[in-house]
C-alpha cells in the first residue's frame, strides 16, 4: 500500500513503534523508509506516541539488546516529538477511531488498543502515520492519513514495483 515518495516539506509524521525499530536496527526497511519520507530532513521532526515509548523499550528489555542498540533507541527518540493520550482531541479520536474498527463495512476489526492509540495521536494531530504494521490499512485514508510500508519490497515479493 504504500504511497511512494512523500515531500517531507511541512509534513507532519507520526511514526508506529515498527517504524521505529527499524530505525534503530538500520535495516533496508529504515533505508527505503528514510529515502521515501526524508524523516532526517523534514521539519517538523516526527512524532510519536507516549504509547511507542513504552512499547519498544518493552521490545528492548525482551529481545536484550546491547548497549549500542539501546543507545540508537535513545537517540531516535531524543529526536521526536511526544503526543500524549490525555489530550481530549486525542481521546475523541480514540473513541472515534475503535467505533469505525468495530463497525467497519467488511467486518469488524480487533486492533490492539496500543495500536487505537498511536492512531488516534496521528488523527488527532492531523500527521501522516508511517508503520510497517498493517493492522493500520483499514483506518488509511478514512480515518487517518498515512503508509503502511511494506517490510518486504514489491520487487522482492513478486509483486509488480
Amino acid at each position: 500500500m504504500s504511497q511512494g515518495s512523500l515531500s517531507a516539506a511541512n509534513q507532519l509524521f507520526l511514526l508506529d513503534t515498527s517504524v521505529i525499530i527499524h530505525l534503530v536496527r538500520g535495516t533496508e526497511v529504515c533505508q527505503r523508509i528514510l529515502r521515501l519520507y526524508d524523516l532526517i530532513h523534514c521539519q517538523p521532526r516526527p512524532l510519536v506516541s507516549v504509547v511507542s515509548l513504552a512499547e519498544v523499550r518493552v521490545l528492548a528489555e525482551v529481545n536484550h539488546w546491547g548497549e549500542r542498540k539501546r543507545q540508537a533507541l535513545e537517540r531516535t527518540l531524543q529526536s521526536l516529538v511526544v503526543v500524549d493520550i490525555h489530550h481530549p482531541l486525542v481521546i475523541d479520536a480514540y473513541v472515534r477511531i475503535d467505533l469505525h474498527a468495530r463497525q467497519h463495512p467488511k467486518g469488524a476489526r480487533h486492533m490492539g488498543k496500543n495500536d487505537l492509540w498511536i492512531a488516534a495521536c496521528a488523527a488527532a494531530a492531523d500527521a501522516f502515520l508511517l508503520s510497517t504494521d498493517d493492522d493500520f490499512e483499514h483506518l488509511i485514508p478514512d480515518q487517518v492519513r498515512g503508509d503502511v510500508i511494506p517490510v518486504i519490497p514489491p520487487s522482492a515479493s513478486g509483486e509488480p514495483g
